[in-house]
């Protein structure tokens, strides 16, 4: 049913569309703060992952 759902044309609207509402001097700023939240959140599994593994 959702097999085609996402084309490469609907991400190229949905980028637009974006460029649009934010305007191209925010975008950046928003591409490095969730790079920087998607790497602090990398850290947090990892410190968790390390918390639970019982390794002598």
């Amino acid at each position: 049913m959702f097999r085609n759902a996402v084309q490469p044309w609907h991400l190229l609207i949905v980028l637009v569309v974006c460029l649009l509402v934010f305007g191209s001097k925010r975008l950046p700023d928003m591409a490095r703060s969730l790079g920087r939240s998607v790497r602090i959140l990398k850290s947090e599994a990892r410190a968790l992952r390390a918390e639970d593994d019982p390794r002598p």
